[in-house]
């Protein structure tokens, strides 16, 4: 049982290729017509560009840009910001989970329909932005 596999670069010494095929393959990148994009000639369709459109990308495969809302509850922000009068909550969406108590100003950028109902019930405002 053999311990040590003989290395391929040794069995090639002595052959007219090396194992390459032909002679003229093994010189550079000769035989690829070059690197990059080089070999896509007027007619040489061997290479393709990845931008297959000359005149720049597609409108449909352009991705919309959606900004993700974190939600707060009532009852978090009654906790959080208790004894302030005006509450700066951008990029969040209130929801109506729990109970405000006291009159808040709250700056926000999304609400639920329960939230402005307890919010105005609690004599505060809510100004969506």
């Amino acid at each position: 049982m053999k311990s040590k596999k003989r290395r391929k670069s040794s069995r090639f010494r002595g052959t007219h290729t090396h194992g390459r095929g032909g002679k003229k393959k093994a010189r550079g990148s000769g035989h690829r017509g070059g690197v990059g994009l080089a070999g896509t000639g007027k007619r040489a369709d061997q290479k393709k560009n990845l931008n297959l459109n000359p005149f720049g990308k597609s409108k449909t495969l352009r991705k919309k840009i959606t900004r993700k809302l974190k939600s707060i509850n009532l009852n978090q922000i009654s906790d959080l910001y208790t004894g302030m009068k005006e509450v700066n909550l951008r990029n969040h969406k209130i929801l109506g989970s729990g109970q405000i108590n006291g009159k808040l100003i709250i700056k926000a950028s999304a609400a639920s329909k329960s939230a402005l109902d307890k919010i105005k019930k609690a004599g505060g405002d809510i100004i969506l932005e």
